[in-house]
């Protein structure tokens, strides 16, 4: 069964726990701190494999969870770091947080690999408590909590063609016949309940990629059939080769049809409705003399609307080399923009909602410096790599939704002072 949607749990390791403990040496009346660091947690890693094609391997299995950190050890020794988990799946996947449907990531292009959940910050050992008036701190910070998350994966086909049309009109047979591909082919109504893949190769050419997309029929964008299941896969293709039954071997009108399979594809997404097609009028080794000509009547309706309509057989395989350098051509002539879903839910966002307390106090040495602490501040340095450019975007965005600048400037900060937050220092700036 091909498997192109999965819903499963992901979840990052937890920061080790610092160590308490105290120096117990020989002559060494009083040894100080020397309890060591926690480990970080393992992270969840997303990463492309050429390899695959489906998303099989979480049909079965739901649970996917990276290692926890080690606690830290006596005399100053770090806990281990968790090992990373890494998930692989086929290009194209799009990870989807499952409660929203927002995306977090496109597994596409020139993204082939992506931390999705950070492991959590592993806690700091006694060992770094230590002051003039506190020579035996019994205290540790805990490890950073694991990141949970539940995610919707959707594998949307990468291809630059996409065969589209009803059922039984000979897409599987034209894609047989112009590739590689060898997809099941039967006279009954929906025979294709997969997206096939092929690579066309002209002569002179660089050659395109196609995709038969199946199951499209009158109300697919509704659900109905299998157009609902298998319409995502044409979000990246860039034109569209309408096969029609232009003899209408079942009685189906051809322009009825291409007009209905286009209703379809605005209802469910419309820029994708605008995407240049053309027309491929199959079976023409097949039509009678009788009454109006087809391909006639295709020509007279589409043609005046930009679209050109190609006469084919793709049993005999007339026409076909014509319909090909078309599409080239028009591939060669539309910029190549690959469709990219952008990422619109950041795990870190659920942080600045989380009602956890923090603090906010002048330092007592030093009136242009000022400490923020506790659970909410604690959470995000955790999950936070400030050193990226979007960490630290998030971090100004955490700022400021999360209420800390308010306190700041309710505290008297001005333009200059300096901000400590749990070992990191930042120069206040409206």
């Amino acid at each position: 069964m091909f498997a192109d949607r999965a819903k499963i749990i992901i979840r990052s390791g937890k920061g080790g726990d610092g160590h308490v403990s105290f120096r117990r040496e020989l002559y060494v009346p009083n040894g100080g701190p020397d309890g060591g660091d926690g480990g970080k947690g393992g992270d969840v890693i997303f990463e492309v494999d050429e390899g695959m094609n489906t998303l099989t391997d979480y049909r079965h299995k739901r649970k996917f969870y990276a290692q926890s950190g080690e606690e830290g050890g006596k005399r100053r020794c770090h806990g281990k770091d968790g090992t990373d988990i890494v998930l692989k799946v086929p290009e194209g996947t799009v990870i989807m947080e499952a409660q929203s449907g927002k995306v977090i990531a496109d597994m596409s292009g020139d993204n082939r690999r992506q931390a999705v959940l950070r492991g959590g910050r592993g806690g700091k050992g006694n060992m770094h408590y230590a002051t003039a008036t506190m020579q035996a701190p019994k205290y540790a910070q805990p490890g950073q909590d694991a990141q949970e998350l539940e995610v919707r994966l959707e594998l949307k086909v990468i291809a630059d063609v996409g065969l589209i049309g009803f059922p039984n009109v000979g897409k599987s047979t034209l894609l047989s016949r112009v590739t590689n591909a060898r997809p099941k082919i039967a006279n009954y109504h929906f025979t294709t309940i997969n997206p096939n893949l092929g690579v066309v190769d002209l002569d002179g050419c660089s050659g395109f990629v196609i995709a038969d997309i199946p199951g499209l029929i009158e109300g697919a964008s509704e659900g109905v059939g299998l157009g609902h299941e298998f319409l995502r896969h044409i979000e990246r293709t860039r034109v569209m080769i309408h096969v029609v039954d232009a003899a209408s071997t079942e009685g189906r009108d051809p322009v009825d049809d291409i007009y209905k399979i286009n209703e379809e594809l605005r209802a469910y997404n419309p820029e994708i409705a605008r995407r240049p097609q053309v027309i491929a009028a199959n079976k023409t080794d097949v039509i009678y003399a009788d009454g109006e000509n087809p391909l006639e009547r295709l020509k007279k309706e589409f043609e005046p609307q930009g679209i050109a309509v190609f006469p084919i057989s793709a049993v005999s395989g007339q026409g076909i080399s014509e319909l090909l350098y078309h599409v080239q051509h028009m591939l060669d002539n539309i910029e190549k923009k690959p469709v990219v879903f952008e990422q619109e839910f950041f795990p870190e966002d659920v942080l600045i909602t989380e009602n956890l307390p923090f603090t906010v106090e002048k330092a007592e040495d030093d009136t242009h410096t000022f400490i923020v602490e506790g659970p909410k501040i604690e959470k995000m340095l955790g999950y936070t790599n400030l050193d990226s450019e979007k960490g630290f975007a998030f971090f100004q965005k955490f700022l400021k939704d999360g209420g800390i600048l308010k306190e700041l400037e309710a505290a008297g900060i001005e333009e200059g002072d300096t901000v400590r937050m749990y070992g990191f220092e930042f120069d206040y700036y409206k």
